[in-house]
Formats: structure tokens, C-alpha cells, sequence
């Protein structure tokens, strides 16, 4: 099947907006990982209140679960300039052993030449602008990713009113993180424990990888009032070959691939993009996923409750539909329902009626 654009649907922001109380924005993680709540809001059944560790209940053997295995880097450095104002850089995509992009919170930027000291006595140099980015090169022999690792600091959600701790440096991360470049979590994911893949393996579930190193642009806010002149952030991916052959082996046989996270979807949609069918490859990728949205790849989705107004609302709303989306999100907060990174899941099934 040949991919097909969004169809032409113009919708307000205001498509997306809904009352969330600030209580229900999870501050931390649950105490224990995996024991998160669990609505399942699969097509043709009613809403169901469960908990993470039902999901294999609602997985087919012989389905394939995608998972995102993007690792979340230290990425906050504070310093000051050389000129001796305070300067706060974010890192948002590392481009060699050397050079970074990031973002600069200081009174005035730093100009091309500039020179930078953060914490640990890192230096780097101010190259040029990148659009809204800087571009910085890191002196000394160690590269970017270690003096991270043993410099920066973990950079939690802005809806997260507090410092991450010791306790953020492994519960921000998913079990199976392998690969440093992610700003921040592919937060379904933070849900699995190595006992829950073992009892997916043991029923016959298939998995699979792609890498999608999530930006600080996924918690940018829409800022136009029409969603088709939003100007979407772009990250890079990855998607192996033999995640190709796993999802169309699935495929042939029946089965239903799942993406674990937004960012799995993405991936693979990404992927898929030219020509309708899944293919193996890297690159960047600002796909804008909308109600209108022919979906290629994913059967079902496995994610967080997203923020008003967002992307992710407006990709979950084109997967299932908006009048679905509506309902599932009504339900979460009158059932108070832990929200965003830390908080608790829901499955979704795509919308095959194509209504919004």
C-alpha cells in the first residue's frame, strides 16, 4: 500500500485542550517499577481499570512489541561565561566526540568565539548558531557523552517541579536503554521490568528495537492556533533491518505490532513513510502525526497520558480517534489517574474506521 499524506483537516487547537488537576501530574515514579495503573482502551470493548503487569493478557503470541532503546543522557551543564555571567546549556543532539548542539538559558547569549566553564572545569567554545541551538566545542581529550556521564545532570520534564535525584538516574531510564543521545525518556517504557519481559517471552511475544533520541522539542507547546502551521521539532532515528524482518514476518502471519511509546511509533512510521512499507535506515525526522493520518506500521500502542495541546495528544487522538481519545481522557482524570512521564499507561488500538 502506498503511504498516504494526512488527509486536508484543519483543526483549532483548542481540538485538544482539557482540564488536567495539577495533582494528578506524577511528581515521582511509582515506588516500585511496573506497578503502575493500566487503562486498556482497545477497540470494541469497554474501558477496563487494570494494572501494568495485566498487560500480557492483552498481547497475541506471535505479536511483536517494538521498543524505543534510547538512552537518556545527563544533558544539563551550568557554568558561566568567560565573562562571568551564569549560563544553563541543555544538550539536544551531540554531533561528534566533540560538538554538540544545546539550548543557552543565559541573560545574553553567548557570541560565536565565547568561551564556556562548566561544572568539573569542562571548557567549550561557542561556534555559531543553529537556529534556536547553539553550537558548542568541547576541549580536552574525554568526548561529550563521558564528560556528561560524569558532569551533567539529568534533565527531568519542565512539569516535574523539583531537581532530579539519585533515585532519577536509573527510574528515568527504561531497563533496556542502550544507546546515549535522548534529552528525555521514552516514558512507556519506563513501565517494564525484566520480569515482565521474561513472562511476554514465555507467552510467545516477539520483541524488537528501533532508536528514536527523544528532543526537548517533544515538550515544546503549540503555539499556533491552526495544528497544521506548527512547525514540528526534528529527531534522529534508527530502524535495524532486523526489526524489518520481525514486523513483516508478523505481519504475514496475523499478528498485531505494538509500539511501546510515541517514539516507537514514530520510528517506524517514519520508516515507512515513502512508500507505505516498513523500511530498514537512519535518519532525522519531523514527521507531524494528525487526525488524518493513514497509519502503515502499528496495529497497537502502548503509552502515557500526554499533555493538553500537545503532539503526542494530537497523534494518540489521529491513532484511535478524537472521540475515543476524548472519552479515554475523561475517564483518566474522573478515575485520578497519574499523568505524564512518571505517571501511569493506557493501550490503544488504531482507529480502522478512519473516523476522527
Amino acid at each position: 500500500m502506498a503511504a498516504v499524506p494526512n488527509e486536508s483537516v484543519t483543526m483549532d487547537i483548542s481540538d485538544f485542550d482539557f482540564t488536567l488537576p495539577e495533582k494528578l501530574i506524577a511528581q515521582h515514579p511509582p515506588e516500585v517499577r511496573g506497578s503502575s495503573r493500566l487503562l486498556v482502551a482497545l477497540p470494541d470493548m469497554p474501558l477496563q481499570d487494570r494494572v501494568f503487569g495485566d498487560l500480557p493478557d492483552y498481547v497475541g503470541e506471535g505479536d511483536v512489541l517494538v521498543f524505543n532503546n534510547t538512552k537518556v543522557m545527563k544533558a544539563r551543564l551550568f557554568g558561566q561565561k568567560d565573562s562571568g555571567g551564569r549560563i544553563e546549556a541543555l544538550i539536544e543532539r551531540v554531533l561528534d566526540s566533540h560538538t554538540a548542539l544545546a539550548h543557552i538559558r543565559s541573560s545574553k547569549s553567548p557570541k560565536p568565539g565565547m568561551g564556556l566553564v562548566f561544572e568539573g572545569g569542562i571548557r567549550a567554545v561557542m561556534i555559531e548558531r543553529a537556529g534556536e541551538l547553539f553550537c558548542l566545542r568541547f576541549e580536552g581529550g574525554q568526548t561529550v557523552y563521558e564528560l556528561l556521564e560524569q558532569n551533567g545532570h539529568l534533565p527531568l520534564p519542565p512539569y516535574i517541579e523539583r531537581a532530579a535525584d539519585a533515585d532519577d538516574d536509573s527510574r528515568y531510564q527504561t531497563v533496556y536503554a542502550k544507546y546515549q543521545g535522548a534529552v528525555a525518556a521514552p516514558t512507556a517504557g519506563l513501565h517494564f521490568t525484566e520480569e515482565l519481559l521474561r513472562r511476554l517471552k514465555d507467552k510467545g511475544v516477539e520483541t524488537a528495537e528501533v532508536t528514536l533520541h527523544v528532543g526537548a522539542g517533544t515538550f515544546q507547546p503549540v503555539r499556533v492556533e491552526k495544528i497544521e502551521e506548527h512547525k514540528m521539532h526534528s529527531e534522529w532515528f534508527e530502524v535495524p533491518s532486523e526489526t524489518v524482518a520481525a514486523v513483516e514476518a508478523a505481519k504475514a502471519r496475523g499478528n498485531k505490532v505494538w509500539a511501546v511509546g510515541t517514539t516507537s511509533m514514530r520510528a517506524l512510521e517514519s520508516a515507512a513513510r515513502k512508500t507505505g512499507h516498513l523500511k530498514d535506515g537512519q535518519g532525522d525526522t519531523d514527521i507531524f502525526i494528525t487526525p488524518g493520518y493513514r497509519f502503515n506500521v502499528v496495529d497497537r500502542l502502548v503509552t502515557n497520558f500526554h499533555l493538553p495541546k500537545s503532539t503526542l495528544l494530537m497523534l494518540v487522538s489521529a491513532f484511535s480517534g478524537m472521540g475515543h481519545i476524548r472519552a479515554v481522557y475523561r475517564h483518566a482524570v474522573e478515575r485520578e489517574y497519574r499523568f505524564f512521564s512518571y505517571g501511569d499507561a493506557m493501550i490503544l488500538g488504531r482507529n480502522e474506521g478512519g473516523r476522527l
